[in-house]
């Protein structure tokens, strides 16, 4: 979908912040499925937790991304993804070793331009949906501008800027396209 942008890249890089401040703007947001499905894990059994199940849980975040690009058909103008399905695919294929990435990924487009926010250590925080540490989260972001790269998505790396900054330059490379 065209009116569906994806902000992605490195855990702990500002993403659900930006996005929270394009809602603030009266942009649609879909929020991170991954963080979604850790909530719910820790509210139930845990099973599908990265730090339990990997696997399970990037079945369930590629199932939960699927689900939100219906949910977001029916919204107007710009929607913005905290992640999406292709941060699932990868997640799944480097768990598993299965190819998901580009059957699913192919298949399900996003707007070709794709924001990553690259590994910030200054701001980055482990909190209890964040487990894992700096390292972990900077190989995540490898991997994704990778995948995001292999599918050719027009991949803008975010500027380590303040908030406001960062969603007018979002805004700004939207509007010229």
């Amino acid at each position: 979908m065209n009116r569906f942008v994806v902000i992605s890249g490195c855990s702990g890089g500002g993403k659900s912040t930006l996005l929270e401040e394009l809602r603030r703007r009266g942009h649609v947001i879909v929020e991170e499925p991954g963080r979604r499905i850790v909530l719910e894990e820790l509210a139930g059994d845990g099973a599908a937790l990265p730090w339990v199940d990997p696997a399970a849980f990037a079945r369930r975040a590629v199932a939960m991304a699927l689900a939100d690009r219906e949910v977001a058909a029916v919204a107007e103008g710009w929607v913005f993804f905290d992640r999406g399905l292709v941060d699932a695919a990868a997640a799944l294929e480097h768990a598993t070793g299965e190819a998901a990435l580009e059957p699913l990924g192919r298949t399900h487009r996003y707007h070709r331009q794709v924001f990553l926010a690259p590994p910030w250590p200054e701001i980055y925080v482990n909190d209890p949906e964040r487990l894992h540490g700096f390292e972990a989260a900077s190989a995540e972001y490898g991997r994704l501008l990778e995948a995001y790269e292999r599918l050719d998505y027009a991949v803008t790396i975010l500027p380590k800027a303040g908030v406001g900054a960062r969603a007018e330059f979002v805004l700004e490379r939207l509007g010229t396209e």
